[in-house]
């Protein structure tokens, strides 16, 4: 997923890079509202208010003009009224400096979920191999037999179905499974797919991408 973080605080905007690098999304940065509108496409933006050459708002305004991307207001200014106005004009989401990164993750796995086009719904059957995924049943079969799953197992098969082959971050594999308000440790993924791997009978299925996340391992 392609960030553009805008932001003129040369600290912040290199802890972003680094930070979400590090969760598995391509990063790019723009300290003036100029580069940034000569930085898209992107697939989420992270607008600073406060800008050299210019106010956020303006640069808000001017961004929803050439593109659909989700736009998340990361900037100093908390008050009420400053929050309500940045969502009245058409934010995805507000977040007030401090923040962590954990939190700003959850958030722009959150807005890209629900700005994700409706209109391409996924198959109600799945197969990968041997293993089928029956998203109405809600079951999971192994060369036809079905296999007996716990809820937290069936999610992350089926959230890792909905992109075969691509990377998932630990972060969106635990706001999709457990939700964008679950602030618990990412070692309880890899609980649950080891119980899925023993239980498919297919360790290398699902595969751990080493500081990244997993992804469903697909014939290519």
């Amino acid at each position: 997923m392609h960030v553009l973080v805008v932001e003129d605080d040369e600290a912040i905007s290199s802890a972003l890079f680094k930070g979400l690098t590090r969760e598995g999304f391509t990063v790019v940065c723009a300290r003036t509202a100029a580069r940034a509108l000569g930085s898209l496409p992107a697939d989420v933006i992270l607008l600073d208010l406060g800008l050299p050459d210019g106010d956020g708002v303006d640069l808000f305004k001017s961004l929803r003009t050439v593109t659909e991307a989700p736009v998340i207001m990361v900037t100093a200014r908390s008050s009420e009224q400053e929050r309500v106005t940045g969502l009245d004009l058409g934010a995805d989401d507000y977040v007030v400096k401090p923040f962590s990164l954990r939190e700003l993750t959850a958030r722009i796995n959150a807005v890209t979920r629900r700005t994700r086009p409706r209109n391409t719904e996924l198959p109600s059957i799945f197969t990968v191999r041997d293993v089928t995924l029956d998203r109405r049943a809600h079951e999971v079969r192994l060369g036809g037999t079905e296999i007996t799953c716990t809820p937290k197992e069936y999610a992350i098969l089926e959230f890792l179905s909905r992109d075969p082959g691509a990377v998932m971050t630990r972060q969106a594999v635990l706001d999709g499974v457990w939700g964008p308000h679950w602030f618990g440790s990412t070692k309880m993924i890899d609980v649950h797919v080891a119980s899925l791997r023993r239980k498919l009978n297919a360790p290398e299925l699902i595969e751990t991408v080493r500081g990244v996340g997993f992804r469903l391992a697909v014939d290519e």
